[in-house]
């Protein structure tokens, strides 16, 4: 019988230490790759506890930590650098997206995912903007969330499709009315305090941060907000902001 030459080359070359035969993919013996950390923020212990259990059965997943509002979020996140945060909106003493901005400066690799019953596009607008890496509505199957967990820390970016069709039409108004706008008037021009406003819109802030930022009362921001749309015949808060930096009111740093 031949020797086969593909044999004889293999023996002819020793194996390092750790190296991938030919021909094979270099992917890690299972249980050998660290696990993807997940920290759960959510203001209903019973929702985190059914998300823990979940992820607690997935190898390739550890939950380091719960938080049960924002502001624990943040500190968490500070302390415990997790790879995903998996958390709601509307949670006392800081909300979700307010979080969401902080959790970026003091962990910026982590992907953060908001988790949450809000359907309103406004919500899911101002998420993106504090740097949301998916945007899931608590509609979906629990058991679907281990695999949005995987698929956020590998770099994808996930919004449920409901919200996907709200985003999409939300975009297509706003570049008509910006191609509607392209033969009117200048910008009209804002007030210092409105502009203060509308660079802290730009930031990710919420009302309430604002109003503490500037030192000011929640209404008087309200106010001002309403001002503004009102000025530059806007809808949104984010349609403001887009509208702004195009129009070279403000650049975003």
């Amino acid at each position: 019988m031949s020797e086969n030459p593909e044999a004889r080359d293999a023996a002819a070359v020793p194996r390092q230490p750790g190296a991938v035969p030919a021909g094979r993919e270099a992917a890690q013996p299972a249980g050998t790759a660290d696990p993807i950390r997940v920290l759960i923020v959510d203001d209903h212990a019973l929702f985190r506890r059914g998300l823990e259990m979940v992820l607690q059965g997935e190898d390739d997943i550890e939950v380091i930590g719960e938080g049960g509002d924002g502001h624990e979020a943040v500190e968490m996140a500070g302390d415990l650098l997790p790879d995903v945060v998996l958390m709601d909106i509307r949670m006392p003493r800081r909300s979700g997206i307010e979080a969401c901005t902080a959790i970026k400066d003091a962990a910026p690799s982590a992907k953060i995912v908001m988790l949450t019953i809000s359907d309103e596009e406004e919500d899911l607008f101002e998420a993106i903007k504090a740097g949301a890496s998916g945007y899931l509505l608590k509609e979906i199957s629990i058991d679907e969330v281990p695999q949005a967990v995987r698929a956020v820390h590998g770099g994808q970016s996930l919004i449920s499709p409901s919200m996907a069709s709200k985003l999409i039409t939300e975009f297509a108004a706003l570049a008509k009315r910006s191609e509607e706008r392209t033969q009117q008037v200048p910008a009209p021009r804002l007030t210092d305090r409105e502009m203060e406003v509308l660079r802290l819109v730009a930031r990710g802030l919420g009302n309430r941060e604002i109003a503490r930022e500037l030192f000011i009362s929640e209404n008087t921001v309200k106010n001002h907000v309403r001002n503004i749309l009102e000025k530059l015949q806007l809808h949104s808060r984010m349609e403001a902001v887009v509208y702004a930096v195009r129009e070279k009111l403000l650049e975003i740093t």
